[in-house]
């Protein structure tokens, strides 16, 4: 740890201790990256407290005098060049000589980032402390080391800062081991990324090398959580030589503990492990799946951190090193923090965890992780026994009390025993945890409940007319031709029945480029009827009125509810305001089949004005959007392939 301004380490912990039998933890913590903060001053998750509270932590208990301290050293630009661009390089190397306002201009332009005076300085001392710690690892000078570094890094790639991060500080890591220093044999390297989020800019240096076995476990959630993606989806593997060498284990929601953790760890990361056999692990050590983390939702605890650590400690000889990424409830941080630097030290026997179970839906991540993955890895291939499977825990039982503890007897607290027998025997400073979480699924499962029971066909158009690729909005997944998968629904109850019908509504397409498909046009409905237009539809039952696929919507509440239902009988179509983004959120109503309201979602009149004047462009479909079409028509008997085709061309065609 250096003094901030100083030149050299305090000298009263550069040492170590003399017992022989102790492992050689090293140890990083410099002042100096605390001076990248918000240039205004204001409060942001990733402030400087971070480093601070751990360090602070960390000399309460006595670590640093037994640790050995290491200063912290700028990385080079080469070495940072191996995983960035040299524009990106230059970027961050300059940022904090520009002046204040066009260095907040260039931080509007990124994704979830602050520059300040001190950026450049904290970057490199982060990516460079990362290296050191690793190459003296590597070396054997050390067994094992935490570098309590920042900014974190995971989230940066090859050409952008994102999610906090500036420079990707494993990644650069990991390089070096490899390429720079080849002589110390290192040639196989494990990095295991256990922040909550998934380490996109780490598993895209390593895509394709299978010199790097990179797994991450995250919170998921379909491609709705940060960074919002499907990078982090079980079928990411990797590809060429690096194919099966990439690791993704993504949760369905939040709310995974010790249990689900360790489940992950056993049926996935340690068999793997055991053939991978990597001659150095490298940790992207966030902790914010820990207990109370405002930006995570997840509930590991310092005890279950510890565990995880012990695990990966029986392999590569314990030559293990972690480099801080996220954590951002500052007493979690550092007790789980101070519990990693406890095992990295062998201070005592590490126990497994309580009998708490893994929810079911770790058990189907789990699984379908290892079917993904079992032809590269033959360990995994096995199917695992129903016996182990179900043992899960019940899906709303949640760990919660109020800001006081006066209000111990408040009826609305809902308490788990086995999880705060757990939090009692080892997270003593983690307490007041809030409900806000438990009462929005609440509101969730009670507006699903009660929508199920209700019938509606809902009238699919365009590339729904397949449906092969309608089942992916209820299943999830994707059919040829598509470049984006669908996360499908809470409900994954295929639909009821199937019927084609005719509607007097004009088919076109438009717009000329969706993340789905790519280049090329959608289709779209005018949502006005005009008898001399007609368009084929496949209307499918589905007693899933919402699905969870809106992107950054939150879905506490319907978006199209039992009043809107009845309101559009009379008035024909009602716009959704919440998800007036969205190119379809006009919903018309078609008429009755069976009694059963048959609906449909496109664009706005208003949208059809914007269509007609130029200002949102119509364009034909790419190929493989108008094939699905076809395929849809043609597997539902509607038209040959021929009558398809021209069908789609006269669409694309025809003024409107």
């Amino acid at each position: 740890m250096m003094e901030e301004g100083s030149g050299g380490g305090r000298s009263n912990y550069n040492r170590m201790n003399d017992a022989k039998n102790e492992r050689r933890v090293g140890l990083i913590y410099d002042q100096r990256m605390c001076k990248h903060r918000t240039p205004y001053g204001d409060d942001h998750p990733e402030k400087p407290d971070r480093i601070t509270v751990i360090w602070n932590k960390l000399e309460l208990a006595g670590i640093p005098q037994r640790c050995v301290i290491l200063n912290a050293k700028e990385a080079k630009d080469e070495y940072i060049c191996a995983v960035h661009s040299k524009n990106h390089v230059n970027l961050i190397r300059n940022i904090s000589s520009k002046e204040y306002s066009k260095r907040n201009r260039i931080a509007s332009k990124l994704n979830s980032i602050y520059l300040n005076e001190g950026s450049s300085e904290s970057a490199y001392l982060a990516a460079g402390s990362v290296i050191e710690v690793a190459e003296k690892v590597a070396k054997g000078e050390l067994n094992s080391a935490f570098a309590i570094v920042r900014p974190p890094g995971h989230h940066a790639e090859y050409d952008e800062a994102m999610g906090f991060c500036l420079f990707n500080n494993i990644a650069i890591a990991a390089s070096f081991l490899l390429d720079q220093r080849p002589e110390l044999g290192i040639n196989k390297i494990l990095i295991v990324d256990w922040d909550v989020h998934h380490g996109n800019g780490t598993q895209k240096t390593f895509w394709s090398d299978p010199r790097v076995l990179f797994f991450s476990v995250h919170r998921h959630e379909f491609g709705r959580f940060y960074p919002a993606n499907f990078d982090g989806f079980y079928t990411m593997v990797g590809e060429g030589p690096g194919a099966g060498y990439n690791i993704n284990v993504p949760w369905e929601n939040g709310r995974c503990g010790d249990a689900d953790y360790l489940a992950v760890w056993d049926h996935v990361l340690v068999p793997v492990a055991k053939e991978f056999n990597p001659d150095i692990i490298l940790v992207s050590a966030g902790f914010d799946a820990a207990f109370g983390d405002p930006l995570g939702g997840c509930r590991l605890t310092p005890h279950g951190y510890s565990v995880l650590l012990k695990k990966l400690m029986d392999f590569a000889q314990g030559r293990i090193v972690l480099a801080l990424e996220g954590g951002y409830n500052l007493d979690s941080l550092a007790n789980s923090a101070l519990a990693c630097m406890e095992v990295l030290l062998e201070d005592k026997p590490i126990s497994e965890l309580s009998e708490a179970y893994p929810f079911e839906s770790t058990w189907r991540v789990i699984q379908a992780v290892r079917q993904m993955l079992s032809a590269y890895w033959p360990t995994l291939a096995d199917k695992l026994p129903t016996k182990l499977t179900d043992q899960k825990a019940p899906p709303h039982i949640l760990l919660s009390s109020s800001e006081s503890d006066d209000e111990d007897d408040d009826a609305s607290k809902i308490i788990s025993k086995d999880l705060v027998q757990a939090v009692e025997d080892v997270v003593e400073p983690i307490l007041n945890l809030k409900i806000e979480d438990y009462h929005d699924e609440v509101n969730s499962a009670l507006w699903r409940s009660k929508l199920s029971k209700t019938d509606i066909w809902y009238a699919g158009f365009g590339s729904n007319m397949w449906k092969s690729r309608f089942l992916c909005y209820i299943e999830g997944g994707q059919v040829i031709g598509m470049k984006k998968l669908c996360s499908g629904s809470v409900d994954r109850n295929p639909p009821k029945e199937t019927r084609w019908k005719t509607f007097p509504h004009r088919l076109f397409f438009g717009r000329d480029f969706t993340q789905t498909w790519g280049p090329g046009g959608v289709a779209f409905l005018d949502p006005r009827s005009n008898s001399e237009d007609k368009a084929y539809m496949l209307e499918q039952f589905n007693d899933v009125l919402l699905q969870e696929n809106v992107p950054d919507h939150d879905m506490n509440s319907p978006l199209f509810d039992l009043n809107a239902l009845d309101s559009i009988l009379n008035e024909g179509s009602i716009p959704v305001e919440a998800v007036k983004r969205g190119w379809y959120h006009n919903v018309v109503y078609l008429g009755m089949e069976d009694d059963i309201p048959i609906l449909t979602m496109t664009c706005p009149l208003s949208a059809m004005e914007s269509f007609k004047s130029g200002e949102i462009p119509l364009c034909a479909p790419s190929k493989d959007y108008a094939d699905t079409l076809v395929r849809g028509l043609v597997e539902g008997k509607q038209l040959s392939e021929e009558e398809a085709t021209t069908y789609i061309q006269v669409a694309s065609t025809k003024p409107l």
